[in-house]
């Protein structure tokens, strides 16, 4: 009886964890579309009314990077946020940015665009991917 139970549960199991490799594969996928599609938004409206200046880079850690720079009307502004595409910045630099002039909380680095999110998030959903799908066919496999 208890050799019974156990082989039906077996099974059951590895139904359960493919069915979770899948929605977690899938959230994944997910959330790294959304980032693009945020990314290629946030451009967009940059796009629409931009302005451009020299800003410092102020600070640089893990989860942004700050920088200090002025609006043609004298303003100085901080973005709490952070700088987008800060990639190779460091504490001291100057660079070009773009920001939205009527919003100077959204800023860019100059010449840099979504398209810097592609690669990234692409390799990380191939990977991603080419984990989940032999996992999954393996579980399957050895129901």
């Amino acid at each position: 009886m208890v050799q019974q139970v156990t082989d039906t549960r077996r099974p059951l199991a590895r139904r359960w964890v493919r069915r979770g490799v899948l929605a977690l594969a899938s959230v994944i996928t997910f959330l790294g579309v959304v980032l693009v599609v945020a990314a290629w938004t946030e451009d967009i409206s940059i796009d629409s009314n931009t302005g451009y200046a020299n800003a410092q880079v102020v600070a640089d850690d893990f989860t942004r990077t700050l920088v200090r720079f002025y609006t043609s009307d004298g303003a100085e502004h901080i973005p709490q946020t952070g700088v987008l595409y800060p990639a190779g910045l460091r504490v001291g630099d100057v660079v070009q940015v773009e920001y939205r002039q009527d919003n100077p909380e959204l800023v860019r680095v100059a010449g840099r665009g979504a398209i810097v999110t592609l690669l990234p998030v692409g390799l990380t959903l191939l990977g991603v991917w080419a984990v989940t799908v032999p996992t999954v066919w393996w579980l399957r496999r050895r129901m």
